[in-house]
């Protein structure tokens, strides 16, 4: 299996300073620093990047798993939220949210989120992240 990477750069303090984060691949390439990860502000910031990966991760298995199934996914679209919180003196990703809608022709409601909850707790996203909560919305569309 090939090894994948990222690179990032960090100038000056954390407060005022900045960086950039780019993918191996050269996809994407995006500029981070104290106020887009913590203030909101326009810009990327590594939970960003996380729900990115995990949102992917999860699509790609629930669709592996639908498939075995027995349902050929039309679509799955999944958006994850990375909660990041103030605990003592720093900072902990508190709580991941997965919140999936699939088109999933001749699929039962019970087989649909039996397939989304192995694909939650198995995806290798899921696996890596097994320090924070994750929650799971699946909504089978018809």
């Amino acid at each position: 299996m090939p090894k994948r990477d990222a690179n990032a750069v960090w100038r000056g303090t954390l407060r005022e300073g900045d960086g950039t984060i780019a993918l191996g691949s050269g996809a994407f390439v995006g500029a981070y620093s104290f106020t887009t990860r913590f203030e909101g502000a326009q810009g990327t910031n590594p939970e960003e990047l996380i729900a990115a990966a995990h949102a992917g991760c999860f699509s790609m298995a629930l669709s592996m798993l639908l498939e075995k199934a027995g349902g050929a996914p039309k679509e799955i679209r999944t958006k994850a939220n990375v909660t990041l919180d103030k605990v003592g003196d720093g900072f902990k990703i508190t709580q991941i949210e997965l919140r999936t809608e699939a088109e999933v022709p001749g699929m039962d409601e019970a087989e649909f989120q039996k397939q989304a909850n192995l694909a939650k707790n198995n995806c290798p996203i899921s696996q890596l992240l097994t320090g924070a909560p994750i929650r799971l919305e699946a909504v089978l569309k018809s």
